[in-house]
């Protein structure tokens, strides 16, 4: 059937052969992209998958089990990355308010490729969720809409500003404006900032706090300072050596757990081979395994991240009763940071 005829068949499923024909690409292939598989280029999965978006195509899974207007009972989740604490936290907060009626999750992990995250929104839509917990990775907005279709959608940990869904995040700008402040009173100034790109809007408002700190005090942002390429422990590493061969550093801001854990076995080794020279403070973002056994200086900005759990649960919760509207305003909730000396 042509393209124009199914859209005009107002009740009419996209099928895999009409993605596969709007892709110019084989059932067989669009299968494969769809069940994750390996033996897929790139280029293939961005073609199948902006088609997936474009005709709203969904796998419905679970349509035979489910009879007529019975619920699912499953809340999908999508996180970045399953062997960061921060997350596993985010999770245990999501059941728990779950657990109160009567729901489960179904996590899927988008790795940080807007991709994969994209083509696991469609999967879980297909899977009949409820709901969806998002932590975006800065997938394009108008592909995640598509993708979503009416599918309620509760952002966590992070915002995306083209996406209008209900939002918990934290007062990163604040308590990293606290933290570097902190710095500047113990007489530091030339503080490294080592964060992911402007994309992830956790570390853009993290960044933004970081300036605040440096301007109230009459100091410029250096670009030497700055490293915007820590995505992970390994990046954040390689990003902390770097800077220490070409920059005199007095403390480091590290906008997230990952880049911290990343950066201090680098600063460790560096004070060895340096046994003469000023310890290098650092500034971390969120908590970790054993934070407390580091014998370096180290003073963090946490938050709860279970109660952010928690809150985005309740929010889809809410999203999801009998008696909110769709046209119902969207509710952003900020939570408080706290500045902790883990080490000194």
């Amino acid at each position: 059937m042509p393209m124009a005829e199914m859209a005009g068949t107002p009740h009419r499923r996209p099928t895999v052969y009409d993605v596969a024909t709007d892709a110019g690409v084989s059932a067989m292939s669009v299968s494969r992209v769809l069940n994750g598989n390996g033996n897929v280029s790139s280029q293939m999965r961005r073609r199948v998958m902006r088609s997936v978006a474009k005709l709203g195509y969904r796998r419905n899974e679970n349509a035979r089990s489910l009879r007529p207007g019975q619920r699912s009972g499953l809340v999908g989740v999508i996180i970045t990355n399953i062997e960061n604490p921060y997350y596993a936290q985010v999770l245990l907060g999501i059941e728990d308010a779950l657990d109160a009626s009567d729901r489960r999750i179904v996590v899927g992990l988008s790795h940080g490729d807007p991709d994969r995250e994209t083509r696991l929104i469609a999967d879980f839509a297909g899977r009949q969720v409820e709901g969806l917990v998002l932590v975006p990775c800065g997938a394009d907005a108008a592909e995640t809409s598509r993708a979503l279709g009416d599918l309620p959608l509760v952002l966590a940990s992070r915002a995306h500003p083209g996406l209008d869904a209900d939002t918990v995040v934290i007062d990163d700008r604040e308590g990293s404006q606290r933290g570097v402040a902190a710095l500047l009173e113990e007489g530091y100034r030339r503080i490294a900032f080592l964060g992911n790109d402007e994309q992830v809007s956790t570390s853009q408002r993290r960044f933004e706090g970081y300036q605040q700190a440096l301007g109230a005090a009459g100091i410029a942002v250096e670009t030497g300072l700055v490293r915007r390429t820590c995505r992970d422990q390994q990046s954040s590493a390689e990003a902390i050596r770097g800077l220490l061969a070409t920059e005199t550093v007095d403390a480091v801001f590290c906008a997230n757990n990952q880049v911290t854990t990343g950066v201090l076995p680098e600063l460790v080794a560096w004070q060895r081979r340096h046994p003469n020279r000023a310890l290098i403070p650092v500034l971390g973002v969120d908590g970790f395994r054993m934070s407390s056994l580091v014998e370096h200086p180290l003073m963090l900005v946490e938050h709860d991240a279970r109660a952010l759990g928690r809150s985005a649960a309740e929010l889809l919760t809410n999203r999801l009763g009998p008696k909110v509207a769709e046209s119902a305003p969207r509710v952003t909730l900020t939570l408080p940071t706290v500045l902790r000396q883990e080490h000194s």
